[in-house]
Order: C-alpha cells, then structure tokens, then sequence
C-alpha cells in the first residue's frame, strides 16, 4: 500500500489572538529591554561619531576634515542601508532570534575595532560595519518585538523603544565629556575609549537575550505550529488574559475568534511575492510608507549627524563640551515618544502622525529663520532643537511602526529593512555630507535653506499621512495585513 499523500486541510490556529488577549506582564517587559536596546547601542552609536568629531579632527592618527567627519557619518548610514537589507531577508527565512543573535555580533567585533583605528580607510570600514550591524537589528528587532507585544500595547511600545535611541544618545553625550576633557587622557585616547563604550555595552546585551523566545507568529507560517503553541503556553503562565472592552470594535479578539486559517505546508516566500504585495496589492501603503521613512530620514540624519559642527563653528562651543550641549537636545527626543506614545493607541495612528510630522516641520521653519537672522545664542539654539524634535522623534518612531504593521508577516523583517534603507538612502546618507559642505562655507543662510528644505519634507509627509495613512491602533498585525499563508 503506497503512504497517503500529506494533507492539505488548512490549518486553524489561535495564536495570534492568543497573543493579543495578554494583559502586560514581566516577558514583555523583559522582550523590550533586551531587545529594545538595540536603540541605546545606536543613540550611542551616533552620537559618539558626532560629539568626538573634534576630537578625531584634532587625532594625530587621523586628523579628520570637516568632509571626511561627514565621509564617516554616510559610511555608517551606507551599512546600515545594506545590513538592514541583507540581515533583513535573513531574519525572513531564519527566524527573528536567530539573526538578532548575529546582528549583535557584528556590532560588537564592528565597534571594538573602531577604538583601534590607525587610519581614515580602517576607521569608514569599522563605522560601515558597524553601520551593518545596527541596521540588521532594526529589521529583526522591530518585528520581533511588534509580533510578540499585544496589539492594544503595540503602538506606544514601539515608539518608546526606537525613542530609546535617545537614553543611548544621552550615555554618549556624557561619555564623550568625561572622555574628551582636556587634560584627563592623551589627545588620541579619549575617543578611542569613547567607541569602546559600545562593546561594553553590547556584551551586556548578550546576557540579556538569553531567554528571550523565537516569534510564535514566524513560527506557525512556517509550519512549526506546536513549537509555537508552546512558547505561547509558557508566556500565559506568566501573564494573565486582559479583559475585553465590548466597547471596542477593534478588539482583535473579536476578529479572530475562531482561529487564524493557514495554509496546509508553508510555502517560501518569493521575490515575486514581495514586489507583487509592495507595487500591487498595497501600493497605497508603499507610498506612505516610504514617504514617511525618507522625510524623516533627512531630516534626523542632515541635522543630528552636524550637531556638534554647528555648534563649534558658530556658537564657539569647544569639543569638550559639545555633550553637555547634546544632553537636553536628548531629553527632548526621548520625552516626545513617551509622552504622546499612548495617544498613538487612543487617538489614533492617521490622526497622530500626521500631527506630529507637520509640528516637526513648522518648528523647524521657523528656527531656520531664527538661526539664518542670528537671534539665537547657543542656549537658545539647544533649545529651540529640543522642542523641535519632540514631535520629530514621536514622528520617526511612528515611521518605523507603520512599516511593520502595513505588511505580511512572511516579509515584515524584510518590508522593514527595504523602506528602512530606502529612506536612509535618499534622505540619510546625502543629508550630512551636504550639510557638512553647507557648515564648512560658513554662511548661517546656507544652512538655514537646508533646514527649510528638511521642514517642506516633513510637512509634505504630514499631508500624504492625513490622506492616505492606515488607521492600525489596536488591530491584530494579521487584521491588518493577511499572512501571505493564508488559507
């Protein structure tokens, strides 16, 4: 007798709506904090490269211009582009801990050889792979941590991690003063010191991730329904079931009641599938998706990635103390998607991002015109920055949760990555070397045109969002986007 051929009954799981009936509990406080940290270790990152910018001018080993301090900001945004892509897809087919175990491992060989840079070829290298490193976390970390949160939690938790980036720019900002005080170590030593602080920070985040488990959702697409039934058992022994508001229509529960329908095999997911779900059947949300990611992109990259050189050249501030400068500049980034996260869940995404992407540009205009009249002395400056960029850090967090929520789970790693490197190429990479240049002309109005041309790009995003943005608050991530195994 010949064996009968394998079933093709689809398969009925509850695991989605399992996942979203949990009230908060210890696993997802421990799921953001040892894998939200991926932002500190970027905060870190990026700051570090802005606030010692001085001091690799000034190195005897390097002795950087103001072209090659942004030469090293674009290498770092060039690896992350091509991470985010590469570890991207890898975080597709193998699975969400799997890659964030080698991201990290990356980073950290990355970062620790910066500190031992002979020269500008060795030192663009370490900062492109570092660059790599961080961008394959941000594909694998951000949708492992979306499809593990419950949905009426996901879009504020979202937006205080990527808002972390902030605490990380803050531990940059005073290790570089620590550091970089004058006197205290040698002139090529302080900001050597300064990169090893991210090694040491990532080795701590070995620890961390230990027991932090593979998604449950990747899990069943991929025909590994009772590993996943597992994992998701043992995250209800430590988490009751939150109750229901009948009041709401969103309720994932609701929607997925009796059961997700998936296909009997799993099927890999093709280069066709990607292009035909991105340019076809949710080309609407490709547009958004990529306006909002490039506008914010420039803006963040242009001006943050030039801090330190706006205030050397035109506010006398002297490298020693650029950190000090940065520390409110931080606060403000930080308390913005902390405080308006909730709203993002109650208020609601549309009406949300694009209310804080048009503040965030209209902010920004009119410091422009302040700074191009020379009205603003440096205090003034740092803190016209910091409330432009409450709203601007609420609104690039919200980039980075519309992404992974407009798309199939199949492709969510990679959906990420692609708009991710998408936005950090046309508005990212340019934007420092081109405000480099602009600095090093020395005109405040040269600047200040850079800025207006920054704030006409995030007003532009704010209206595309009001028109055509997705209302996903409290949505299952399979309500809003299919899984492409559906049955």
């Amino acid at each position: 007798m010949s064996p009968a051929p394998p079933s093709t009954a689809a398969r009925l799981t509850d695991i989605p709506a399992r996942l979203d009936a949990l009230a908060w509990s210890p696993f997802h406080t421990r799921v953001v904090v040892a894998l939200g940290i991926t932002w500190i270790l970027d905060g870190l990152e990026v700051t570090l490269a802005g606030a010692v910018s001085g001091a690799l001018q000034d190195s005897p080993a390097l002795r950087l211009s103001d072209a090659e301090v942004g030469m090293a900001a674009s290498a770092y945004l060039a690896g992350a582009v091509l991470g985010a892509v590469f570890f991207g897809w890898l975080t597709d087919r193998l699975g969400r801990k799997r890659l964030f175990w080698i991201t990290l491992g990356v980073y950290l060989a990355a970062t620790g050889a910066t500190a031992f840079s002979p020269d500008l070829g060795f030192f663009l290298a370490c900062r492109f792979l570092t660059g790599a490193g961080i961008g394959g976390e941000y594909a694998a970390i951000n949708s492992a941590i979306q499809e593990l949160v419950p949905a009426r939690h996901r879009g504020q938790t979202d937006l205080v991690v990527n808002g972390s980036f902030w605490v990380g720019a803050a531990l940059g900002a005073v290790g570089s003063v620590v550091l970089l005080e004058p006197g205290r170590l040698p002139l090529d030593m302080g900001w050597r010191l300064a990169f090893g602080i991210g090694a040491a920070l990532g080795i701590v985040i070995l620890f961390l991730r230990r027991h932090i488990p593979e998604s449950p959702r990747w899990l069943m697409t991929h025909g590994r329904v009772e590993e996943a039934e597992a994992i998701v058992a043992a995250i209800e022994a430590q988490a009751r079931r939150a109750p229901v508001d009948p009041r709401d229509p969103r309720d994932p529960r609701k929607r997925h009641a009796a059961g997700l329908r998936l296909a009997a095999l799993p099927r890999r997911t093709t280069l066709r599938d990607v292009v035909r779900t991105l340019l076809s059947r949710y080309r609407r949300r490709t547009v958004v998706g990529l306006v909002l990611m490039a506008s914010q992109a420039f803006f963040y990259n242009a001006i943050f990635f030039t801090y330190a050189l706006v205030l050397g050249r035109f506010f006398d501030v002297a490298t020693e103390d650029i950190g000090l400068y940065l520390l409110p500049f931080a606060a403000g980034n930080f308390l913005g998607p902390l405080l308006l996260g909730r709203l993002f869940d109650t208020v609601g995404r549309r009406r949300m991002i694009a209310l804080t992407y048009a503040a965030s540009g209209i902010l920004l205009a009119l410091t422009a015109a302040l700074f191009a009249a020379g009205l603003l002395g440096v205090v003034a400056q740092t803190a016209a920055w910091s409330v432009v960029f409450f709203f601007a850090s609420a609104a690039a967090s919200s980039a980075y949760l519309t992404v992974g929520e407009s798309f199939p789970l199949e492709m969510r790693a990679l959906s990420i990555a692609l708009f991710y490197a998408f936005g950090t190429a046309v508005g990212g990479i340019a934007g420092p070397w081109i405000f480099g240049e602009l600095i090093g002309t020395g005109e405040r109005s040269s600047i200040a045109w850079g800025y207006a041309f920054g704030s006409a790009l995030m007003l532009a995003a704010a209206a595309i969002q009001w028109r055509w943005g997705l209302d996903a608050e409290r949505r299952s991530l399979e309500d809003i986007a299919a899984p492409l195994s559906s049955a």
